[in-house]
């Protein structure tokens, strides 16, 4: 009997590496990727649909034409690590010998009071479509985060819609991931845009008809969109993997779980140290690890010993709507080189090449070098 390489999740991780273990184990196993929609989602291009844009419709059946990969449209529902099954929401279980575990993250939407009940959030495509559908009615948006998604779909708004109020709510410093000269270029930008920045304004709580601070302020909007936080799911920690404190599996240099050698997790979902820092959650570590689970699972399946990953980050890429960006450079460790800054159409080309190069990667990742790095 072949090896039964299981992969849960089908985003920038799970279908990278689906793909990549079905290439490179051939005949040596049986891989089956679960998936609970039938679609592959750009989840770095949320931001453009929810402010009225359209995204490619990727059928992942088409991405999958001619791998051999077994697709299963289906919800994971719980994992029994000891009998190494995987339960689905449709009462169905599955066996494997392996499992790649790369079940993503979601919007933290039970951060602070109201937020789940009030919040549109662009983590996933549905509340990506919930926001735009909801658009031409609303006079203003208050987008709560100012990392590199809250400031994405601030922008993106700001730009599609020039008589819709933003604000802009952070709990810190606007971009506190980038240097001082692209920070500053941040807030030129939102100036020239009329997107209202609050630096340092925690939020308390969401409502319908606005948000309140932590300090007692009151910012009225006609919409909230959250940005502020992810989180991932638990059946990681519900099964007994070893995660860490935000529910990630912790994975030693070859992404097999520290505490089950059988299971594989990349992406969102995982947490490896990368010379001393946890991994990011961004697609530009999470497609590169889904490549090298691939390749551990494969090598899993041959009998061989799997090869260490070494990840590394080369920069963060920010669109600033649709003619204009930020792409500010970094060392190997994620820590920014304060001087090296790309802004403009130059760094707009820059972003749309590299979000273009992810599909791209999806499709043939047999041509993705084994530790490509990306911009995000």
């Amino acid at each position: 009997m072949n090896h039964r390489i299981v992969v849960l999740g089908a985003g920038y991780a799970g279908l990278g590496a689906a793909k990549r273990a079905a290439r490179t184990a051939g005949r040596d196993a049986e891989v089956t990727l679960v998936n609970a929609s039938d679609r592959f989602v750009e989840r770095v291009r949320l931001h453009q649909l929810a402010s009225g844009g359209r995204l490619d419709d990727l059928p992942l059946a088409g991405l999958l034409d001619g791998t051999g990969v077994d697709l299963v449209v289906a919800r994971a529902t719980g994992l029994d690590l000891d009998a190494r099954r995987v339960r689905l929401g449709d009462g169905r279980a599955l066996g494997y010998d392996t499992l790649v575990y790369a079940l993503g993250s979601a919007a933290d939407l039970d951060a602070v009071p109201g937020a789940r009940e009030h919040a549109f959030a662009v983590a996933g495509a549905a509340g990506a479509e919930r926001l735009r559908d909801r658009l031409p009615g609303l006079g203003s948006v208050a987008v709560i985060g100012g990392g590199l998604t809250g400031i994405e779909t601030a922008a993106e708004l700001a730009e599609a819609r020039p008589g819709l109020r933003v604000d802009l709510v952070t709990a810190g410093p606007l971009g506190a991931s980038l240097g001082p000269r692209a920070r500053r270029y941040l807030h030129r930008t939102f100036e020239r845009l009329g997107v209202a920045v609050h630096e340092n304004a925690p939020v308390a709580k969401v409502a319908a008809d606005g948000l309140l601070l932590e300090d007692g302020r009151e910012l009225p909007a006609d919409a909230a969109v959250w940005a502020a936080g992810f989180r991932v799911p638990p059946l990681a920690a519900e099964a007994g993997l070893g995660v860490d404190e935000r529910g990630r599996v912790r994975v030693d240099e070859t992404l097999r779980a520290e505490t089950h050698p059988d299971v594989i997790a990349v992406g969102d979902a995982a947490t490896l140290e990368v010379r001393g820092r946890a991994t990011r959650m961004s697609c530009q570590i999470g497609l590169p690890m889904g490549l090298h689970g691939g390749n551990t699972a494969a090598a899993l399946a041959r009998g061989r010993e799997p090869a260490r990953a070494k990840p590394r980050y080369v920069g963060q890429c920010v669109s600033l709507g649709r003619r204009d960006a930020l792409v500010q450079f970094s060392r190997t460790d994620d820590t920014p080189i304060a001087r090296a800054v790309l802004t403009g159409r130059a760094a707009a080309r820059t972003k749309e090449a590299i979000v273009r190069g992810t599909v791209f990667a999806m499709r043939r990742p047999e041509l993705v070098a084994r530790s490509t790095p990306g911009v995000r």
